[in-house]
């Protein structure tokens, strides 16, 4: 491989010549050969989106050279249109605080300039990484900028997938209003329910767990850009630090605004965390569904059979025939991905010491891939099991009338140990509930229609009642 020879402060190397990164890139790339994982796209996407608004403010207040300015700008327009996105190779696992991926990204940016302006990658005599690229900024404002900017440009996906599942959830809601089944806790049966209620409770949850998504976010607009190394804005400057974030404001149509206290921001990942721990909430409510849906669809013979989930693929590589719930399994997989990073992010926020959190590059990782597996699986579970689900609604009758839990509704007439023992009795011998209450004349035929009648029993209020009928 042919290669061109840098210099930094630790000496000179040699970097791939046709590489748009330069030394300390390549330092990284030696230093940290560990996961193979490099920044995710949105986190590039974001830095670069950085670096163009601060190119944009330095050179409106006459600290950067127009035309160095234009090629920085240009420069990082080509890279937001899709070009040069394999040169930013330092992995995931790298010194911490982020400085490797703030310096690859200043190297691309400034060899690609001065390529426009006529001078050749790695001489950085016209365009500097460090002096022009990284003007008024350093990693510890920008890393955790770019974490903040990288999360609200991918939430748009996941918000849409919540909202899609919570909009087919209640869709079945409305179409299986009418079926009645067995309501279940502890695993065991319990009194009936509408499906049509228990899918709106699955809707309405997901739509309260993403509320809390959407809030939780909203401290992420706060920016530490133009905090520098500390928070004191060393280098930088209020105005700078407006007209930079306006750009960015302006480029993303997103309201990001100024931290109220810099200090706050460049210290503490917490608002980081808060997200995270939003993220985890939804991603338990889905996993609820999913490990639900799975025990519906259990069977077809041996198990509660009450849905017929979309069949997917084939389910087994020696059963003929078999199906598996597929599809909720891989959302229950994701959910515990989730789960995991939520883990890793909060233990790296913890980690925090002094003026700064130095495992911010982990917790940008963790966060931006939970963030985008459960948009894109909440997603494919409304599109591709939810919104093709069919209810059985004679096996959710069948399930229903044998079972005792229907015998709560007496309690209000025979008092709760006289119904407990109908309800063993039940069991032990296979009578149904209405049988033992007429052996032991307990309550006139009528009434007791009434008063065991599962319809009555998915409504507020006390079976068998005149204000019931």
């Amino acid at each position: 491989m042919a290669t061109r020879v840098e210099r930094d402060p630790l000496g000179e190397l040699h970097v791939p010549a046709d590489a748009y990164y330069g030394v300390q890139t390549q330092r990284a790339v030696e230093n940290f050969p560990i996961s193979g994982f490099t920044a995710p796209p949105a986190l590039v996407t974001a830095t670069v989106l950085i670096k163009q608004a601060c190119a944009r403010a330095n050179a409106s207040l006459a600290r950067l050279d127009r035309s160095i300015a234009d090629a920085i700008i240009s420069a990082a327009d080509e890279i937001l249109g899709g070009a040069m996105r394999d040169q930013f190779i330092v992995d995931v696992y790298q010194a911490g605080a982020g400085t490797s991926h703030n310096m690859n990204a200043n190297e691309v940016l400034a060899n690609r300039a001065a390529e426009m302006l006529g001078e050749p990658r790695g001489t950085y005599q016209r365009v500097h990484p460090n002096d022009h690229v990284n003007m008024g900024q350093s990693t510890n404002d920008v890393f955790p900028t770019a974490t903040r900017l990288s999360l609200l440009l991918v939430l748009p996906n996941t918000i849409a997938g919540a909202q899609r599942l919570a909009d087919a959830l209640d869709a079945k809601a409305t179409e299986f209003a009418a079926i009645l089944k067995t309501g279940r806790t502890h695993l065991q049966d319990a009194v009936p329910i509408t499906m049509g209620q228990e899918f709106g409770g699955y809707a309405a949850n997901v739509r309260h767990a993403l509320q809390e998504l959407q809030h939780a976010a909203e401290s992420l607009h706060e920016l530490n850009l133009g905090a520098t190394a500390l928070g004191t804005g060393l280098n930088a400057g209020d105005d700078v630090t407006r007209e930079a974030i306006a750009n960015l404001a302006r480029a993303t149509t997103l309201p990001l605004r100024p931290a109220r206290n810099r200090f706050r921001v460049t210290q503490s990942m917490g608002d980081v965390l808060a997200y995270s721990g939003a993220l985890r909430r939804l991603a338990v409510e889905v996993a609820k569904i999913a490990s639900d849906l799975r025990l519906m669809a259990s069977g077809p013979r041996a198990g509660l059979a009450e849905v017929l989930l979309p069949a997917v693929q084939p389910g087994s590589s020696i059963m003929p025939g078999k199906v598996n719930p597929s599809v909720p399994e891989m959302v229950n997989q994701v959910c515990q991905q989730v789960f995991g990073c939520d883990a890793a992010i909060l233990a790296s926020a913890a980690a925090g010491q002094l003026e700064l959190n130095v495992m911010m590059p982990v917790m940008a990782w963790n966060a931006l891939h939970a963030t985008t597996i459960l948009g894109n699986a909440m997603r494919v579970l409304a599109d591709r099991c939810v919104t093709g689900m069919v209810a059985d609604e004679a096996r959710c009758r069948e399930l229903l009338d044998r079972s005792t839990a229907v015998a709560t509704a007496l309690s209000p007439y025979i008092g709760y140990a006289q119904t407990a023992d109908i309800a063993k009795t039940a069991v032990k011998t296979g009578k149904s509930i209405a049988d033992i209450v007429r052996e032991r004349m307990l309550l006139p035929e009528e009434r007791l229609a009434h008063i065991l009648s599962p319809e009555e029993m998915t409504s507020p209020g006390i079976p068998g009642t005149e204000k019931k009928r």
